[in-house]
């Protein structure tokens, strides 16, 4: 399985809630996963891997969480600015300001309601990954010349790797 790439149309679009959790949706968390620990990140949505349901995993410390029709129920007032990156711009980092505290509520596999949040990298990572089910990429949080700055080095990284 292939994470979709900057350019993807998959990756603009508002991601569709997932209405039951079935064998096709424990799949598709299976591949998100492999695809997230093949490519060494922390966090991965379901449209990075060309699927558009509200679906994340994160790995926190080892322990991997599926978190089905997420959403944002505690956050932070105060932020904390640091370096980004994505999967699906690989090869490319900024510094992005999220907020320091979040708290994401969503469905496990089984169909039970749990909560996963934290601070720090946990927080960052929640905040990433939802951001993907609305079809925001963390780059959207730069100003327009940092922005263009990073995918002219993102679009010259990509060149020479071909």
């Amino acid at each position: 399985m292939s994470i979709a790439a900057y350019g993807d149309s998959v990756l603009r679009r508002k991601a569709e809630p997932v209405g039951q959790i079935n064998a096709q949706t424990r799949h598709v968390c299976e591949l998100m996963v492999e695809a997230m620990i093949r490519a060494r990140g922390v966090g991965l949505a379901a449209p990075q891997i060309g699927v558009s349901k509200r679906i994340i995993v994160l790995d926190m410390d080892g322990e991997f969480h599926v978190l089905i029709n997420p959403c944002i129920v505690e956050i932070s007032e105060e932020g904390d600015e640091s370096q980004e990156g994505c999967l699906s711009v690989p090869g490319v980092e900024a510094p992005v300001v999220r907020k320091r505290r979040a708290c994401v509520r969503g469905l496990n596999l089984e169909g039970k309601e749990i909560e996963v949040g934290g601070e720090g990298l946990i927080a960052r990572a929640l905040q990433h990954e939802i951001d993907h089910l609305n079809g925001v990429l963390f780059i959207d949080h730069l100003s327009p010349a940092r922005r263009q700055s990073l995918l002219k080095e993102y679009a010259r990284k990509q060149r020479e790797k071909s």
